[in-house]
């Protein structure tokens, strides 16, 4: 099987698409970029099933639909840097998609406070969390996404 290729950075990266994952214990955020890599937006959210691959599934059906050149998961370090449950869990998740999507590429982003920013601009819209579960985890996936691209500009 093709191993991942890593994408350059800045003015040598190819043009295209790419998808942001913030993988949680119950649900997982998906986000896309325009082919530019300007502005990220958000997907869907899909359910995590850890006990089989429906997840996975959706999220390599994702990537093709997509045509995406990488996916960029978001790892939840702790504030002091340190890589904990989460962190382990989103790598676990990162690794196994890589594997089904070779050779396209699958690439770290830091996530600390992704979810909490995510949540307090919902909340400053006038959304409740209760109503907002799904959207606060595309939300998610949105920030991480774009803080990778804005970070490689």
């Amino acid at each position: 099987m093709p191993q991942p290729q890593p994408l350059p950075d800045g003015p040598t990266r190819p043009r295209g698409r790419l998808l942001g994952i913030d993988v949680g214990s119950v649900r997982i955020g998906v986000a896309v970029c325009d082919p530019d890599g300007i502005l990220a937006t958000p997907v869907e959210t899909v359910r995590r099933t850890p006990s089989d691959t429906t997840d996975l599934d959706r999220i390599a059906e994702l990537a093709a639909e997509y045509e995406v050149l990488a996916v960029v998961v978001g790892l939840p370090k702790t504030l002091k840097n340190t890589s904990g449950a989460a962190a382990e869990t989103a790598r676990e998740f990162g690794d196994r998609l890589a594997a089904r999507i070779a050779p396209v590429a699958v690439e770290w982003q830091d996530e600390r406070f992704t979810t909490v920013t995510a949540q307090q601009a919902l909340h400053a819209s006038g959304r409740s969390v209760k109503s907002s579960r799904s959207v606060i985890d595309q939300a998610a996936a949105v920030a991480i996404l774009q803080g990778w691209l804005d970070a490689r500009r």
